[in-house]
């Protein structure tokens, strides 16, 4: 019979390698505790750590604190790029802090742009100051505001702004800039329309939900007027968008439609008194009650506000229907009174 050869073996045993450390043992080359310790680092390293230590340690509620947490980033790997470039010869390190720190100059650049002066045209400047600056409205809103979908037109001494029975009031809303208008009923004057002031937010707040109506009224510029032209349908679209602005929009509105019925009521006040109830508000409880409309999503009162004996409170929506009706003799008064006490 013949014998079948014997097979080399598949797995050879691998020869056991010196030790790295003579004299130590190779189990002792697995343990983790640190016979000798390195000498400190350079200053620079411990300088870098400190200025993280004072990026990370920076309270949230400083006015510039992203900005300086960027500064302290940017020092700290500044300072770690020079220590392992001219102390360790670290190349890794080195271009890990060179890409830490290019992160941090972008955003720090973004914060900077951010907070860059908004210049707004001379003739907004003053129409900024008197109505949205007391309502904390900040330069970049409103220049977002009047930048895109608004235009700056000019109207000629007897020219006409809107035509009684004529003009739609669905197209735009309008703020005088300069100049004097004259509002007239069938030819009836009515009331005059002053600088910053809205020229159709009567008819702006009553179309809300009826579209298609002309104007009621005529009016007409007495001097030559310059006013700030919004596209209705653009602008409802980005008061959508932003909640405050919307809320700033509907107490302006409601206030100045309140000053044209007080015109109406007492036709005898003269332009300057006039001029001066359009500007007189007390800004810190308006923007509380517009903060509170903002998130609560509801609308409330004015606080303080009194109503008068011949004129309702001043309600979202029911600025067309603000007079009283006269007042029911007391022989229409009696039957109702009695038909409650039977009651």
């Amino acid at each position: 019979m013949s014998s079948t050869p014997a097979l080399p073996p598949l797995f050879t045993t691998l020869p056991s390698f010196p030790s790295a450390s003579p004299g130590v043992p190779a189990a002792e080359l697995n343990s983790t505790s640190c016979t000798e310790w390195d000498q400190a680092h350079h200053l620079l390293f411990h300088l870098g750590s400190l200025a993280l230590l004072l990026a990370l340690a920076l309270p949230s509620t400083m006015s510039l604190h992203m900005i300086l947490l960027r500064l302290l980033l940017m020092t700290g790997c500044a300072l770690f790029i020079v220590w392992a470039t001219l102390y360790r010869c670290n190349l890794d390190v080195m271009v890990w802090n060179v890409v830490f720190l290019l992160v941090n100059f972008m955003h720090l650049f973004f914060l900077l742009y951010k907070r860059r002066p908004i210049k707004i045209d001379r003739e907004l400047r003053s129409l900024y100051k008197r109505m949205f600056e007391p309502l904390h409205v900040k330069e970049a809103l409103f220049q977002r505001l009047t930048g895109q979908f608004c235009t700056i037109q000019t109207l000629k001494k007897g020219q006409a702004y809107a035509a009684e029975d004529k003009t739609s009031v669905d197209e735009r809303l309008s703020i005088l800039l300069k100049g004097k208008m004259k509002v007239s009923y069938r030819s009836h004057f009515l009331h005059n329309i002053y600088t910053n002031a809205f020229i159709d937010s009567p008819e702006f707040r009553s179309t809300e939900m009826h579209r298609g109506e002309k104007f009621q009224v005529s009016i007409v510029a007495e001097e030559n007027c310059k006013y700030l032209c919004w596209s209705r349908e653009k602008l409802t679209f980005f008061l959508e968008s932003d909640t405050f602005l919307n809320e700033v929009f509907r107490y302006l509105i409601g206030k100045d439609i309140t000053n044209k019925l007080y015109s109406l009521n007492d036709p005898t006040l003269s332009d300057k008194m006039r001029n001066s109830m359009a500007s007189t508000s007390d800004t810190e409880d308006v923007l509380n009650q517009i903060l509170q409309r903002g998130s609560a999503g509801s609308s409330q009162k004015s606080p303080g506000a009194k109503a008068s004996k011949k004129m309702k409170p001043i309600e979202e929506g029911m600025e067309d229907d603000v007079f009283e009706e006269s007042a029911p003799s007391e022989s229409q008064r009696m039957p109702s009174t009695s038909t409650t006490e039977e009651v």
